[in-house]
């Protein structure tokens, strides 16, 4: 069976400049009380800011942590980067993996803490990027239902005497467009298409969403912003008429046993890291832990249910908890290029585009009694951890608990100008379809529209300044 995944098309806009005028007022509006100043702060990350520009600016520990506390975060950073292996194995505390999986390890997909891409051939299978599925009708918990035969994500790769899924093909599909003063541009739109199903067809009902391994450093600060800050900015109903309508999302969370706040994922389906962490195990690297005690194998997948287990759990409480530790403590990378002309001009446009409306600059991060090196931190992370609705251009049709098919978190912006040197590459949204900044911008649509379109009818110098300005982040 073959599933394509639509891809509305995306048609540039021209627009006059009276119009350009008047949306930049509009957005200017929401950005009343901020300043360029507030925009170029060094220490991004607090008194958790490390000055690094190597390949290991995203993996560095935090200044401010004790001895023994650096201590915890070697033996996280260890478990995070070494391969499981298929149980029984001698080395009992690494194996378990599979049946069915995704990645070895969780640094095959965050990569020196950062962010995954596509594959970068079409006959390549994901390792970096999953495509999540879910039936339309959610649970009783308003959770996604997995597909019947797949499970909740599509496993390429399966141990000896487990057959994978399948194979995922992408193409993509080029489109054109033009900036305001004339000068083109093309974008690429990923088609998804499945071959050599194992296990028979995926339902007729169930919807797809392709998403790339999102970096996790700073992780531990975006934990540790009270709820009431990340509240304060939600509009659902665009009372302000601003045309910026971010919301929430509320996920269930079965240690407490009700919906609370969602924090990580690219439609923010979970609570905190260690939730984040536990789903990445079971449904990308096919291990058990304490909060996902149960093996992802569907009922037609027989030999993955009769595969042997790494114990139960799979990855001990212990381990588990250091992995989590590891990611609370990695730094965020300083900002660069700051004192430069062009990028305090990127600045002041990012507020008058509009940016800023949904990548908020500054937080401030509550009091962490078990976690100190959390507490107390001016953070500068470029998000306000809500979700917008993106437009058709980008909706995926799966919703995830309360997010809508097109809706989508307000991604982190800070270390963006560090990715390609750490990871090799630029690929951007939850697809990884852009290839730079500047694509990343010209797919916004819904409440990002006003802000594209802001920043297409900008000159080339003011759009390489705004850039510029992306890029010290």
């Amino acid at each position: 069976m073959i599933r394509i995944h639509p891809e509305p098309a995306h048609v540039a806009k021209l627009i006059s400049l009276a119009a350009v005028w008047s949306a930049m007022s509009l957005l200017g509006a929401c950005s009343k009380g901020r300043s360029t100043e507030e925009l170029l702060q060094p220490n991004s990350g607090g008194a958790m800011t490390v000055s690094e520009s190597s390949r290991h600016s995203f993996s560095r520990p935090s200044n401010n942590l004790t001895v023994a506390q650096r201590g915890e975060f070697f033996i996280g950073n260890a478990f995070f980067n070494s391969p499981w292996v298929v149980a029984p194995a001698s080395a009992g505390a690494r194996d378990g993996l599979g049946p069915l999986f995704n990645a070895r390890s969780c640094d095959q997909c965050h990569n020196n803490d950062g962010r995954g891409q596509p594959p970068s051939k079409e006959d390549e299978q994901p390792v970096s990027m999953v495509i999540q599925f879910a039936t339309p009708t959610p649970g009783a918990n308003n959770e996604p239902q997995a597909d019947p035969n797949y499970g909740v994500n599509f496993n390429p790769f399966g141990i000896g005497g487990v057959p994978a899924e399948g194979k995922l093909r992408i193409r993509h599909r080029e489109i054109a467009g033009t900036y305001g003063d004339g000068t083109p541009y093309t974008l690429l739109a990923p088609e998804y298409s499945f071959e050599e199903l194992a296990y028979g067809e995926l339902a007729a009902d169930t919807k797809l969403s392709p998403r790339v391994a999102p970096a996790v450093f700073g992780s531990g600060l975006l934990e540790a912003i009270p709820e009431a800050q990340i509240m304060e900015r939600s509009d659902p109903d665009d009372a302000d008429k601003d045309g910026i309508s971010g919301r929430p999302n509320h996920v269930w969370d079965p240690l407490v046993g009700r919906a609370v706040l969602g924090r990580f994922g690219w439609k923010l389906n979970q609570p905190d890291i260690a939730h984040q962490t536990a789903a990445a195990f079971s449904s990308e690297i096919g291990m058990t832990t304490s909060l996902r005690p149960a093996q992802i194998c569907t009922s037609v997948q027989t030999a993955c249910l009769a595969a042997p287990s790494g114990g139960e759990p799979e990855i001990s409480d212990e381990i588990f908890a250091h992995m989590v530790t590891y990611q609370r403590m990695l730094a965020v990378p300083m900002r660069r290029n700051l004192e430069t002309p062009e990028v305090k001009r990127g600045a002041k446009l990012f507020l008058e585009t509009g940016c800023e409306s949904c990548h908020r600059a500054t937080f401030k991060t509550g009091v962490v009694t078990d976690q100190p090196w959390l507490s107390d931190q001016t953070i500068h992370p470029f998000t306000d951890l809500l979700l917008h609705d993106m437009g058709e251009g980008l909706a995926d049709g799966r919703a995830d608990f309360a997010a809508s098919g097109s809706e989508w978190r307000t991604q982190p912006l800070w270390g963006i100008g560090l990715q390609k040197t750490v990871n090799g590459h630029t690929r951007l949204l939850h697809d990884g379809r852009a290839r730079d900044v500047s694509e990343a911008i010209l797919w916004h649509g819904g409440e990002g529209e006003r802000a594209k379109e802001a920043f297409r009818n900008l000159s080339q110098q003011d759009r390489e300044a705004l850039l510029r300005f992306i890029d010290s982040l």
